[in-house]
């Protein structure tokens, strides 16, 4: 799923008082790890994930696998924390903005 920059700011700015669902600590990205953000991103479709204590290419790296394991769509990294978007087929939430 690909964002266009206009749908990324209007994610954004949802996601802005979320706090991170799932912590990837210094075991990295698991199975259950993965099987918490698909049960966390189906459910809330907007969530933050938070990576503890690597460097940022290591960091945009986990985030870049962890939307391909559990196909989603990167909407930000800022710092240690990554937010991420899947929509539901029906019923969703959010009412993105076209192109």
């Amino acid at each position: 799923m690909e964002l266009t920059t206009k749908q990324k700011l209007y994610l954004k700015s949802k996601a802005h008082d979320l706090k991170p669902v799932v912590m990837i600590g210094q075991k990295g990205v698991t199975d259950s790890v993965i099987e918490e953000i698909k049960t966390s991103i189906d459910h809330h479709e907007l969530i933050k994930v938070k990576i503890a204590g690597q460097e940022k290419e290591v960091r945009e790296a986990v985030a870049a696998e962890l939307a391909t394991r559990a196909d989603m769509a990167i909407v930000q990294i800022m710092g240690n924390n990554v937010t991420f978007f899947k929509q539901k087929k029906k019923e969703s939430s959010y009412n993105l903005p076209k192109a």
